[in-house]
């Protein structure tokens, strides 16, 4: 079989492996996208950031009808129809999932459904529908993605006992649901299932949850969730899980307690591992590291000459503008141009009920490096916008240098908080001080002037709290 020649070659449609492709095809490269879904888009679009988003948004309404009455306005009981969910959610997927597949049309991208396997550093093998094909390639920009983890100890071949995946799915809106893990996405979609109905018992193995926020960040989440689930426990340990009947038997330790309960669904949510394995990578130069993640270095270049990787299969942080950032980056390289992933900002969302953001250096950061810094906060409290949404739970944090009054992290909690954090990437990135964001005039009543009264703060003028005199 003649194989088909192409400059570059790029594994998986998710968002860095598309945004690499249609970039390396506005560059004027001839390029072949291989994905072995239907839809592209990838986990983000297909299993991860969109549906969840998708769910949050809807879980969000049902709780906001809860609290209205306290402003004179009464709903009745919510009446969940699953199957309408489900479709609402999955025409959002095949919109966006059309949408890449035009773009890609329009730029001359040629899309190969099937699995992709390196027969060598210059040959791709993808099995289709069709048969066998061979795409020999200049570069290839491997974009395959993760997965959710599961413990052999939890996988136990019940479909009661869910990752992600199948919990975005919809299925069935359990009675009882244990959420193994407190991080972002075990909070995310434990506030999804407790709006609809469930009742939520979270565990997780840490003191806290969202390990790696700032505490008074993840505060107010915490806070929430005591409210709104069943029950949150810290320092648990779940030991053993075995089926039982319809339910799934779970044996527990937490505080000085060893308990086994009853759940109708469990979902374990305690990390995610690289989708790089059966790539026939061995057949290649490639490298991985010891968990399984491909090794580049700052120009998103593996071992091997010919190959890059980008976005969750190379590590560090699992987040889809990562991955778009890194794709930019490997295509700069290919074509010639100067580019490396060094000193970037990637700031973090959680979209929890309050949503966490954040940027640039933390407050625990700054104490492990021993970096001088003053840190103001403004309370969301004090907010005429808060206030009249209800959502005074807030706070914006700033990280400032005390000497040249720059500014060096951002961190927000509460409603919109990842609408209002790119304010703070771009002061970050620009090199901005506490001063350019105080004396930029921001509209009244809105959000975004908390990050103007924060940095107010730090000068002891803030108009509407009261701070220490500079």
């Amino acid at each position: 079989m003649t194989p088909i020649q192409t400059d570059i070659v790029v594994l998986g449609a998710g968002p860095g492996g598309y945004a690499a492709a249609f970039y390396a095809a506005d560059l004027g490269k001839k390029v072949i996208l291989v994905e072995q879904e239907k839809r592209l888009g990838g986990v983000c679009l297909n299993r991860g950031c969109i549906p969840s988003k998708a769910l949050l948004h809807a879980s969000k309404m049902v709780h906001e009808a809860e609290i209205s009455a306290q402003r004179g306005i009464e709903f009745g009981s919510p009446k969940i129809h699953l199957d309408k969910l489900r479709a609402w959610k999955e025409s959002i997927l095949e919109k966006l999932g059309q949408g890449i597949a035009t773009l890609a049309s329009k730029r001359g991208v040629e899309v190969m459904l099937g699995r992709g396997y390196f027969e060598d550093s210059q040959t791709l093998r993808v099995e289709t529908t069709e048969g066998q094909k061979f795409v020999k390639f200049s570069k290839a920009i491997i974009a395959v993605g993760s997965k959710p983890a599961l413990p052999k100890a939890f996988d136990l071949g019940n479909k009661r006992i869910m990752t992600s995946t199948e919990a975005l799915e919809l299925e069935e809106i359990p009675k009882s649901l244990l959420i193994v893990g407190g991080g972002y996405i075990g909070m995310e979609l434990g506030t999804v299932y407790a709006a609809l109905g469930s009742e939520v018992v979270l565990v997780e193995a840490m003191g806290s949850i969202l390990a790696g926020a700032d505490p008074d960040l993840a505060r107010p989440v915490m806070r929430y969730a005591e409210k709104n689930f069943k029950e949150v426990r810290l320092n648990a340990k779940v030991s053993k899980m075995a089926t039982s009947g319809k339910n799934i038997k779970v044996n527990m330790e937490f505080g000085d307690k060893c308990v086994e309960e009853h759940y109708d669904r469990v979902l374990v949510s305690v990390g995610r591992t690289p989708n790089c394995y059966d790539l026939g990578l061995k057949n290649t130069k490639v490298e991985r590291d010891d968990k399984g993640f491909i090794k580049v270095n700052s120009k998103q270049q593996t071992a091997d000459p010919n190959i890059y990787a980008i976005g969750d299969v190379a590590g560090g942080l699992l987040l889809a503008h990562k991955a778009s950032k890194e794709a930019r980056i490997a295509v700069q390289v290919i074509v010639g141009e100067h580019a490396e992933f060094k000193d970037i900002l990637i700031p973090a969302v959680v979209f929890t009920d309050p949503e966490v953001a954040w940027c640039g250096l933390t407050e625990a950061d700054a104490k492990s490096k021993n970096i001088p810094v003053k840190v103001v906060r403004f309370a969301w409290a004090a907010s005429g916008r808060a206030l009249s949404t209800d959502k005074t739970d807030g706070l914006t944090k700033l990280i400032i240098d005390p000497d040249t009054e720059r500014i060096l992290g951002v961190g927000l909690v509460g409603s919109g908080a990842g609408e209002l954090i790119s304010e703070g990437v771009l002061a970050i990135e620009m090199g901005a001080t506490a001063l350019d964001l105080a004396s930029a005039v921001h509209p009244h009543p809105t959000l975004s002037e908390t990050l103007m009264e924060a940095a107010e703060v730090f000068y002891g003028h803030s108009t509407h709290t009261l701070s220490a005199k500079k």
